[in-house]
């Protein structure tokens, strides 16, 4: 049976090396007793197992034996050692990446219905400067791009979180998007310092509009 075309373009944006995997967040999974997230919702419970089962997929697919992943105190998957990864979701795909782990590696992805990003959320997920950007775009497809900028921002939060630690929002990086709407590379740059990162420093990545989604893959 193909690849859904989601896990193809995902495994086209990822580097070599890694690990990829897609599972239904419909269908039902199993997961481990130290794995199940207390008093979650069973449509909640459902997502949760469906990404740890790409999760394991993915790490078969680079030679790891199938570990339990429980979430953390900061709700962020615990990787076996050796271990770094993303997992993300939408209501009809999940999907999740692994690569071997080096000092300073991180990997996110994101994965977003492909509809434009309301208007009233722009002042909370873009900057001033971003929001100018925006205006080069033709004006059929602003709202879309600022779809993928918010995309983007989520991407790249998550490579950094295993190395800073550090929860904040969306004000302290900035995306640059570069290609047509239908995907491209982005470029998202820290405004302020996050330890060990510094103001300016660079995060490079790749997004892509498939199968009414909005995909987003980040790496260190």
């Amino acid at each position: 049976m193909p690849d859904p075309a989601l896990l193809t373009r995902l495994r086209l944006m990822l580097p070599p090396g890694c690990g990829a995997a897609w599972t239904n967040p419909l269908a039902d999974h199993p997961l481990s007793d130290t794995e199940a997230p207390a008093r979650a919702a069973p449509a909640r419970l459902r997502e949760f197992a469906a990404g740890r089962a790409a999760a394991r997929q993915a790490m078969a697919e680079i030679g790891e034996a199938a570990a339990p992943i429980p979430a953390g105190a900061d709700r962020a998957p615990q990787w076996p050692p050796g271990i770094v990864g993303s997992i993300t979701h939408s209501r009809s795909a999940c999907l999740a990446a692994v690569m071997r782990a080096r000092p300073g590696a991180g990997i996110g992805i994101d994965l977003e219905e492909a509809t434009p990003l309301d208007r009233p959320l722009w002042d909370t997920i873009l900057l001033p400067h971003e929001q100018r950007v925006l205006l080069s775009w033709p004006p059929e497809v602003r709202a879309m791009m600022a779809k993928v900028a918010f995309s983007a921002k989520e991407a790249a939060y998550k490579a950094q979180y295993p190395t800073s630690r550090t929860l904040f929002g969306f004000d302290v990086m900035t995306v640059t998007l570069a290609g047509p709407p239908q995907g491209g590379q982005f470029d998202a740059r820290f405004e302020q310092p996050i330890p060990p990162f510094a103001a300016g420093h660079r995060i490079s990545g790749h997004y892509a509009l498939c199968d009414d989604h909005i995909l987003t893959v980040a790496t260190l």
